[in-house]
């Protein structure tokens, strides 16, 4: 138990840290700052069970090895830096990996309703990147099973009184205080530069409000948004994180953004097709005569090209989702054997996901979220026809950057300050919306256990945090948090006037619309610098318009317009970082492709990107920075650490990292 001074105080309100997001990682971080009994303001844009964790589909990685292959942590680690082509730092990745089957057990142990073999032992399945069967699976709705447990977990601490540190229970006060349909507006730093609180509005009336807080933690997940229509939810602008960078805090990896090879298109967004339907024997395919418009039952097998499975063997259909959408493009765009509309001929840039192969019955067992979804939005029972598929954006590497503190194993000391804190004290980030476990490209399943193993890593570094400090943000004058709250609340007025008296003002999804467009064509798959270029003269000419923005509704309860203008505002900022790290980064690493510089360059870029806002919506890219973290100045470079899994080139053709690891390719120190 935690029990510094500056927690609680008998005389007054419970001293509370705060929490924004309510998915996954939020959720944990919020957990086990309740067992340490820190209190918790949990703010969340939407409902905690609508957070956009629900959406995940596939499972969660852990190396349990229940089925004999000679699966372990070990070669977990090695696939998962593999994967992130050497991005990212390796003791984080070990500390994830080493802690996986643990997690995996715990939420086992909460009540998850993870699929079983029939012997009753946690079943698992295969994802891209391994040649093991490691992943982890509740059907095909393994995120809204882990987000409901968690949630209740949360709720269990929300009926838990508050005690302050001689025992006694502090009227009226719980551990948990929810918050949620409440907007994030920005951070409330003090003379020191220290992260003292938020200033927040609720989206119903609209009311801002300010809170202190002895630290927050920024748990508000991706930007696909910032891409016009994505795998996200609709609320997933990146928002949060543009705010915090703005306000000082180092944004790091901001140009690897992961498009994920299968996806349908809607009206709204892009739905996921999970990659958990390749792992149970989907398979890719397009006809190998490009003019071929017949339906795919009338295509014969040996008429049909698997090109996955032809090009990569060892792994097929499974490569990391970096490959498998780099060879679809190649096949519908460069290649132009796309699947031919059967009325028009023209080529859908689409290609087969089939599943017709296998029983129905196990496919509604094992997969049956994932074919509600197509059924539903496309009107075809994928269990007897395949689905058309085609890449989309789907998860952001790069986010705020975050410190970890080594051990002497090579793994994470657990407690420590320094673990998830940002470049601003008093501020830690987790989940997609740090850049901490993935590198240049994340492997599938590691989402959801990055998300965990992040929370159940950054509770206890906040609670090392809250008792080191030397004084306390709830000792601070009213009139300090009270002019914050002023600010912000004149920032809303002000936007609420300058686009409503703009007659002839633009719309802001006409601008959204322009600036995504530009993003998903240029920013995505593939990358050539003089398409960045255009990209980043339409991220200027779109920000230079920013001021012209008109809103059709001004009013002061649910006004979704205003909300939308501010995220834009956010997303036109990212579009900046993400689209001016591609342009700099010469090299082709993981998600980040072009064409023009095929090859990996360990000489010059095995290093992070470490981007600063300096001023006017103006982006910055430093080699080092140092930051404050209890007391102690730390100096940080863009150095990786790479000295658990030394780096060589990729290469899914021939075997992979775990089949090289078995065959003596890699060195014995790297495990």
């Amino acid at each position: 138990m935690s029990t510094n001074k500056h927690q609680q105080n008998a005389s007054g309100p419970a001293r509370r840290v705060i929490v924004v997001g309510g998915g996954l990682a939020g959720l944990m971080t919020t957990i086990k700052l309740c067992e340490a009994r820190i209190a918790v303001d949990l703010f969340s844009l939407v409902p905690a069970k609508r957070s956009h964790s629900v959406c995940a589909q596939g499972g969660i990685n852990a190396a349990v090895n229940t089925m004999g292959e000679g699966d372990s942590p070990s070669i977990h680690l090695q696939e998962t830096a593999y994967g992130g082509d050497f991005l990212a730092n390796q003791p984080p990745i070990k500390g994830m990996t080493d802690a996986a089957p643990g997690i995996v057990f715990l939420l086992d142990r909460m009540g998850v309703p993870f699929h079983r073999t029939p012997e009753g032992l946690l079943d698992f399945r295969r994802f891209g990147g391994s040649l093991y069967h490691r992943t982890a699976y509740a059907g095909a709705t393994t995120g809204q099973q882990l987000l409901y447990a968690l949630d209740e977990q949360v709720r269990r601490f929300a009926t838990e009184a508050v005690m302050d540190p001689t025992g006694m229970t502090l009227p009226g006060e719980r551990l948990v205080r929810r918050f949620e349909g409440w907007d994030f507006l920005s951070l409330v730093l003090d003379d020191h530069g220290r992260c003292v609180g938020i200033v927040a509005q609720h989206l119903q009336d609209m009311v801002v409000r300010v809170f202190r807080a002895q630290a927050v933690c920024l748990a508000t997940g991706g930007l696909g948004m910032v891409f016009g229509r994505s795998t996200n939810s609709m609320i997933c602008t990146g928002s949060a994180a543009a705010i915090a960078f703005r306000q000082g805090a180092v944004y790091a990896n901001g140009e690897f953004v992961q498009v994920h090879p299968t996806a349908i298109p809607g009206a709204d967004k892009l739905r996921l097709i999970s990659e958990s339907v390749r792992g149970e024997g989907g398979r890719v395919w397009v006809p190998k005569d490009a003019k071929d418009a017949r339906p795919p039952s009338q295509i014969p097998h040996r008429e049909r090209d698997y090109f996955l499975e032809r090009r990569y063997p060892g792994y097929g259909n499974l490569v990391p989702r970096d490959i498998a959408s780099r060879a679809i493009f190649q096949v519908c765009f460069h290649e132009g054997r796309g699947i031919r509309n059967e009325n028009t001929g023209k080529n859908e840039h689409e290609v087969y996901l089939d599943l017709t192969h296998i029983p129905p019955a196990r496919l509604r067992e094992k997969l049956g979220g994932v074919l509600e979804i197509y059924t539903k939005f496309v009107g075809a029972d994928p269990c007897s026809q395949p689905m058309k598929v085609f890449p989309a954006v789907h998860y952001s590497m790069g986010g705020l950057w975050v410190d970890y503190e080594r051990n002497a194993s090579g793994s994470l000391t657990v407690g420590s300050p320094r673990n998830h804190a940002t470049s601003i004290p008093g501020l830690y980030a987790v989940g997609e919306v740090d850049y901490a476990y993935h590198g240049a490209n994340r492997l599938g399943a590691n989402s959801l256990l990055s998300c965990l193993y992040g929370g159940l890593i950054t509770g206890p570094a906040v609670a090392s945090y809250v008792d080191a400090l030397p004084s306390s943000a709830y000792d601070l004058p009213a009139d300090f948090f009270e002019k914050a709250e002023e600010n912000e609340r004149k920032n809303v007025e002000r936007t609420l006037a300058r686009y409503g008296d703009n007659a002839e003002g633009i719309n802001p999804w006409k601008l959204h619309a322009q600036l995504s467009d530009v993003m998903l064509r240029d920013c995505t798959i593939e990358r050539h610098d003089d398409r960045l270029d255009n990209a980043l003269d339409t991220i200027e000419t779109v920000r230079e318009q920013l001021p012209k923005m008109r809103i059709e509704d001004t009013g002061e309860r649910a006004n979704q317009s205003a909300q939308f203008a501010r995220h834009f505002e956010n997303m036109v900022l990212l579009a900046h970082v993400i689209a001016k790290g591609a342009r700099e980064r010469s090299e082709s690493r993981g998600a980040h492709y072009k064409p023009a510089f095929e090859k990996r360059d360990d000489a010059k870029w095995l290093r992070t990107t470490l981007a600063k806002y300096s001023s006017q919506e103006q982006v910055q890219f430093i080699r080092s920075f140092d930051y404050d973290c209890v007391g102690q100045s730390i100096h940080v470079t863009d150095e990786v650490d790479v000295s658990l899994v030394p780096p060589r080139q990729r290469n899914y053709e021939k075997a992979g990292a775990a089949s090289e690891q078995a065959t003596g390719d890699a060195p014995a120190e790297a495990l």
